[in-house]
């Protein structure tokens, strides 16, 4: 697996390719393809090439499209990929790289497809492919995340599977389209997927990231459900910190503060329940330690009465209030024997 990084070199460059703009025209005609006619331009825009030049990278894209009907795969990515080289400043080299891309994808060729998407959101940003493209790289990732084998030499061999390739490629997905509905959906498949490999704390921040930058998305009621849960799983359980339960009980009942009418409202007191039991039960074990260990009677009284006030209807505020009356006893015992103190015996001897 990649150290922390090597991954993050890797979206630095990721960040670099996405945002770097080239002096490449604005390419947003439609290309329409036919069998009868093959690919035409809409909307009277120029294919950005004159001449013999034109001529040869329309013929070269026709090509390749008729191999991709005929199922020749291999050879319609390398013409495709030819126009894309070659006549960059082109109209055709936008749709070459999208439509070597599918290929490859639909070959399971992941990395070499995510890439080829990756080179037309870099060469051409004002694509009307754009999202398309962010589509396509979004079920790459998925398909990653979900364990699938990128495949090698012409999409014959498997290779490894590769989650955390996918948790890469969701994170270019955000910076490739922070505003796009895929955003939020990324952000939610990011905290899945370090869910299943065990880094709670990464899963928590995706989770962060995601009802903070996308407060009115669809996703954001699960995202705090979710970071209760996750906050709530980190608890190791009364005798211990209690910061991660503390963190829990905040989002369960934020939550329920901007979500009253969610179906999920139940699951969320129930989790409030949980949390405010674990705390109660929290003090009682250090009012415990006060009184049967250090016998400060007073430090005792005063967590015994904070787990009545946490939660006053638990059964650890029902352990709590016969606690007192025992403090109550024992220091009434002890004052009773101070005033009282043993007479002193003499011995002759």
């Amino acid at each position: 697996m990649p150290t922390f990084f090597s991954r993050r070199l890797v979206l630095l460059l990721w960040a670099a390719a996405a945002f770097a703009l080239t002096a490449a025209p604005r390419l947003a005609a439609d290309l329409v393809w036919s069998p009868q006619s093959g690919w035409e331009i809409q909307e009277g825009a120029l294919s950005g090439l004159t001449g013999a030049q034109g001529r040869s990278a329309l013929d070269l894209m026709n090509k390749a499209r008729r191999d991709e009907e005929n199922r020749s795969i291999g050879s319609a990515i390398k013409e495709y990929d030819k126009v894309a080289s070659k006549y960059q400043g082109s109209v055709y080299a936008p749709e070459a790289l999208y439509r070597a891309g599918r290929l490859l994808a639909g070959r399971k060729q992941y990395y070499k497809a995510f890439s080829e998407f990756q080179n037309v959101l870099r060469r051409y940003p004002n694509t009307k492919r754009f999202n398309d493209v962010i589509g396509e790289q979004y079920r790459i990732a998925s398909a990653l995340l979900d364990g699938k084998h990128n495949r090698v030499f012409g999409g014959w061999i498997p290779g490894f599977s590769n989650r955390t390739k996918g948790l890469e490629f969701f994170e270019v997905i955000l910076l490739n389209a922070p505003y796009s509905d895929y955003a939020p959906l990324s952000l939610m498949d990011i905290a899945r997927g370090y869910q299943f490999i065990k880094s709670p704390e990464e899963s928590i921040d995706a989770l962060d990231r995601l009802v903070n930058t996308y407060p009115q998305s669809v996703l954001a009621p699960v995202a705090y459900l979710k970071l209760g849960d996750l906050h709530a799983s980190l608890s190791a359980g009364p005798q211990y910190d209690q910061g991660s339960t503390k963190e829990a009980m905040t989002y369960y009942e934020d939550f329920m503060i901007l979500y009253p009418g969610d179906p999920n409202i139940s699951a969320a007191a129930t989790g409030v329940d949980r949390m405010k039991t674990i705390l109660a039960q929290s003090k009682i074990y250090i009012g415990d330690f006060y009184f049967y260990k250090r016998s400060n009677y007073r430090a005792a009284k005063v967590f015994y009465n904070e787990a009545i006030t946490d939660y006053p209807e638990s059964g650890p505020a029902i352990l709590a209030r016969q606690r007192l009356i025992d403090v109550t006893n024992k220091m009434a015992k002890d004052a009773v024997g101070a005033k009282n103190p043993p007479k002193k015996r003499f011995w002759l001897f």
